[in-house]
């Protein structure tokens, strides 16, 4: 079962900040932690009763590396309301394994001046904050 770490503790235990996913653990070391099959370590970012690759069913929780590198991107021009375009959606391979689609921040939206395989490195950002103060915070990707 995945953990949910806090940033940061308010004032009388409220909480200040939360992740908007179960698996991007905050405080002073953001990561990124996922489900490792026991059996084949295939690696899991939701629940899972058994391994889809090989069926077995212990898991392990195990922090991911911070940096990785581009695989796949696409430029986004059309989006929900209220969400600003564009922006660049990514999949990224994690050094020591591991793969996760999150924004590319940092690097623009001109195609042909992000290059595939370039090295990344996770970061996280307050995407909201509610009526308590409680900020959300997401996580993408920035050039390394």
């Amino acid at each position: 079962m995945l953990r949910v770490a806090l940033a940061d503790v308010g004032e009388e235990g409220k909480r200040t900040q939360v992740p908007v996913v179960g698996y991007l653990v905050l405080g002073d070391d953001p990561h990124l932690v996922a489900n490792a099959c026991r059996s084949c370590g295939a690696l899991y970012f939701d629940r899972r009763n058994a391994c889809a690759r090989c069926g077995a069913r212990h898991f392990d929780l195990r922090p991911l590396a911070t940096t990785g590198v581009l695989r796949s991107f696409t430029i986004i021009h059309r989006a929900a309301p209220n969400v600003p375009v564009p922006y660049v959606s990514s999949v990224v391979e994690l050094d020591g394994g591991g793969v996760v689609k999150a924004n590319l921040l940092e690097a623009g939206t001109d195609a042909d001046k992000i290059d595939l395989g370039m090295p990344v490195k996770l970061t996280t950002f307050a995407c909201g904050t509610d009526e308590e103060g409680t900020e959300a915070v997401a996580f993408g990707f920035v050039p390394a």
